[in-house]
């Protein structure tokens, strides 16, 4: 099982789909089916049950998750989408934008 290069609290953009073309925050990883969840990214209806007295259920809207495949790492310096490049400095592995050489 290879690692994702993406990981959270990263930005990124979406390569393919509906929401083609946005930016935004990664919330969570699933490196074990290589998907991720990003804010504000493809929003799906979820039928809520409610579970105590009281409480409400009903349809809300949550964040799926989509495979990492179709996201890429948004670079600040170059301010387009790049693949992730690695170099090693004092003995630790640095996570480098493929396109600048800028550390991400």
């Amino acid at each position: 099982m290879a690692n994702l290069k993406i990981k959270k609290g990263d930005t990124v953009v979406v390569l393919s789909g509906d929401d083609k073309g946005k930016k935004g925050k990664v919330i969570a990883t699933s490196p074990k089916e290589r998907k991720v969840i990003v804010e504000g990214i493809n929003i799906v209806k979820k039928h809520v049950k409610p579970r105590r007295q009281g409480e409400n259920g009903g349809i809300i809207d949550v964040e799926g998750a989509l495979y990492a495949d179709k996201v890429a790492l948004f670079c600040d310096k170059c301010g387009k989408a790049t693949r992730v490049s690695y170099k090693v400095e004092d003995d630790k592995k640095i996570r480098v934008c493929a396109k600048c050489g800028e550390n991400l």
